[in-house]
């Protein structure tokens, strides 16, 4: 049986969204036994940062980026949110699911001047 190693955030959507790639690659692929592998980013270490207040690019992304690279993991699953507009020349985006529900928004109050 072939392993798979999931990279992900540690955040609970994170995991949900890793978890629910990692059953229908296994539900298609029955060869394929999924290992979910929570990777600590710079966003997850420093969560009380504002995110316009960062300048990093990779702030969601860079650490797992590097466990592909590395070979620590196989394939990680991202919010394409958190995802930089250019990605390490080494990897690509492989695959995007269908959204859940197309028709969500962020709605947030604007601070007076």
């Amino acid at each position: 049986m072939k392993r798979v190693r999931i990279g992900t955030r540690g955040s609970k959507l994170a995991l949900w969204q890793a978890n629910w790639v990692k059953a229908k690659i296994e539900n298609i692929f029955k060869d394929i036994k999924c290992e979910t592998v929570p990777v600590k980013t710079t966003g997850d270490k420093f969560f009380d940062m504002r995110l316009f207040e960062q300048s990093d690019k990779g702030f969601f992304t860079k650490e797992i980026e590097e466990a592909l690279i590395n070979k620590e993991i196989d394939i990680a699953v991202h919010s394409l949110k958190d995802l930089p507009t250019e990605i390490p020349e080494e990897l690509e985006v492989g695959a995007v699911t269908k959204r859940e529900i197309p028709n969500d928004v962020l709605i947030s109050k604007r601070e007076k001047n």
